[in-house]
């Protein structure tokens, strides 16, 4: 039976890098929707077409349209053993999709891993990064990576400044969408007791232990 495993956590939680060790710890390969968006809609495929004919009027893309996506990437034959499935389903009538869909294949979602980490941590994680004005773009963070003067590229001594999509408020926003539509998602698997909630504010190494250990105590 294919092992499903499902990665939750909010913009900035580290979902993409716990996602990329995962795939590497248990040969499982990482499904992340918003890669397969990016890859139909590169190649051009019906379901890319058809996906875009919603994004270009300014309209979410239906679930049924999402969820053929992660139907034809399941029938890839690296993902006969299972996948790592990262930002699917967000709401609860996509997990309703997503038991149909995985039961096609004869398994179900086995454990659901919430990194879970305080929006204001999230924020500052978010908000925090800064770009310089040279032809490079040097990218600096304000808490993980400062430049030696502030406010100026270490590199070129160029300024820097912050796009319009790192802002706080933009970010504020994203994070207040990722809790608002995913509580309700959090607490049906945890009533349905697949959910593994892990301190995603700790160092990334032990983030990975305790993905790593959740998962050995529940498949």
């Amino acid at each position: 039976m294919p092992t499903y495993i499902l990665l939750i956590g909010g913009p900035g939680a580290g979902k993409g890098t716990q996602a990329q060790v995962l795939r590497e710890k248990l040969g499982l390969p990482q499904v992340a929707s918003g890669d397969l968006f990016r890859d139909n809609l590169k190649r051009q495929t019906p379901l890319g077409q058809l996906a875009k004919q919603y994004m270009d009027r300014g309209e979410l893309v239906p679930d049924d349209v999402t969820v053929s996506m992660i139907r034809q990437r399941l029938q890839q034959p690296d993902a006969a053993g299972g996948v790592v499935l990262d930002g699917f389903p967000r709401t609860q009538p996509q997990a309703a999709a997503l038991d149909a869909l995985l039961a096609e294949f004869g398994g179900r979602v086995n454990v659901v891993l919430y990194i879970q980490v305080a929006d204001g941590v999230l924020l500052e994680r978010l908000a925090g990064r800064w770009v310089c004005q040279g032809a490079e773009q040097h990218t600096y963070h304000l808490l993980f990576n400062p430049p030696k003067q502030a406010g100026v590229c270490d590199v070129d001594g160029t300024a820097l400044y912050q796009r319009a999509d790192d802002t706080a408020e933009v970010q504020g926003r994203r994070i207040k969408v990722f809790f608002e539509q995913t509580a309700p998602l959090i607490a049906h698997y945890r009533e349905r007791g697949l959910l593994a909630a892990i301190d995603g504010e700790q160092a990334i190494e032990t983030v990975t232990a305790d993905l790593l250990a959740a998962l050995s105590a529940r498949t």
